[in-house]
């Protein structure tokens, strides 16, 4: 395979975790019978230009299909996150009634809406039909596509350029992000400009966040590989951010060239961060491996310790983050019967993989288990407020290691 972004041939393996079904490809019991597509999810480094990448083996279509489960507003810390970076982004931009705003990936309206309760106009692209069709009851025009440099030329042509282009966790969802990033300068206006956030691969590294690996995540982001994307595309990053969302993340800002932006010192602060971490050094990725099995050893041999003891266990959070780690672990019902999650449209399905039945945490009111696993630890200050009623069960995380926090 040749790299995504500047066609080297990739020779570094960074993770392998074997060939798990996709990790939002939840399983309606009646179907549990029928065999699952699995694909290999191997990760690869460039030591070119460092973008770290996923091997080709699947088509976003095959990911984000009509039955996609992510909801984006069942996490109540999510929205409060959308709702503040609204807030302030029209501040700063001082858009207006007369500004056109372009959401990629909008999901279910989350952010679009704060957009539409202040009279900015607005556009949400989103491919998945489930949450574009959430996103359409709040009254927020949504195209159901991918976007790409051909969707972006359309929406030239009919005169929908945009003062701001947002792209929240979307980035490294797009297998030809070369072509994406291109469609970001067509869409944009001369002086409009484009916010993205993404998961940070420092954070990752540093944290051992490999359950944060998954078939739609084709890349795996730093700022040095952004950058360097960015420019190919005539488009300048001039500030960067870092905020704490998903294990920690970096919102960029960006421009057109021509546009000339003062860059802000942000950035060369983060390169250099970047660059003393080694992210810029081969020798940090090929020694990854060994830390994400040690931490699917803890996790095998604290759940069998449990089962030998006669605990009773369930897990938390029904996420795609989970889903990595059991299956990378080979964990299924046995070890951990089953796991509860907030997300209707999860309840009554099963895990792919593991096929451990998801459940309404309504049931942890009368049937408390001794331990409960959280595995959205990056909301689990959220998640342990809204079980604030356990009195009897002990939480406990599994990245970067085996914790138990409560």
């Amino acid at each position: 395979m040749n790299c995504r972004h500047c066609q080297h041939t990739l020779e570094y393996k960074f993770v392998d975790l074997g060939s798990p079904p996709p990790s939002n490809a939840y399983i309606e019991p009646n179907n549990i019978d029928k065999p699952e597509n699995t694909f290999p999810l191997r990760v690869y480094v460039c030591e070119h230009c460092w973008l770290v990448q996923t091997d080709d083996f699947v088509q976003a279509e095959t990911l984000f299909s009509p039955s996609y489960a992510y909801f984006s507003s069942t996490s109540t810390s999510w929205l409060s996150h959308a709702e503040l970076f609204v807030e302030k982004i029209i501040e700063r931009q001082h858009l207006d009634q007369n500004s056109f705003v372009i959401e990629i990936a909008s999901n279910d309206g989350y952010l679009l809406k704060n957009f539409v309760q202040a009279q900015i106009p607005c556009l949400g692209i989103e491919p998945t039909k489930a949450t574009a069709e959430a996103s359409r009851a709040l009254n927020i025009p949504v195209l159901e596509r991918f976007f790409s440099e051909d969707l972006a030329i359309e929406l030239v042509n009919a005169n929908q350029t945009a003062d701001l282009v947002i792209g929240n966790n979307v980035l490294a969802h797009v297998p030809n992000i070369n072509d994406f990033v291109a469609g970001l300068n067509k869409v944009l206006k001369p002086r409009g400009i484009i916010t993205m956030e993404f998961p940070h691969l420092q954070k990752l590294i540093e944290f051992n966040q490999f359950d944060t690996i998954y078939h739609e995540h084709f890349s795996y982001l730093s700022l040095h590989a952004v950058m360097t994307i960015f420019n190919h595309a005539d488009l300048t990053i001039f500030d960067v951010e870092e905020i704490t969302t998903h294990g920690g993340s970096l919102r960029i800002y960006a421009c057109k060239n021509e546009a000339a932006k003062v860059q802000m010192p942000s950035v060369s602060k983060i390169l250099n961060t970047e660059k003393e971490m080694g992210l810029t050094d081969l020798s940090i990725y090929t020694s990854f491996q060994l830390k994400i099995e040690k931490i699917k050893s803890d996790l095998l041999l604290f759940l069998q310790g449990l089962k030998q003891k006669g605990f009773s266990v369930a897990g938390y959070g029904a996420a795609a983050k989970g889903n990595t780690l059991l299956n990378y672990a080979q964990i299924k019902a046995d070890l951990l019967p089953c796991i509860y999650d907030a997300a209707e449209s999860k309840q009554g399905k099963l895990m792919p993989g593991s096929h451990i039945p998801i459940l309404s945490p309504e049931i942890l009111k009368t049937n408390q288990p001794d331990y409960l696993i959280i595995f959205p630890w990056n909301i689990k200050t959220e998640i342990q407020q809204q079980l604030d009623f356990l009195t009897h069960s002990k939480i406990v995380i599994a990245i970067p290691n085996i914790e138990v926090v409560k």
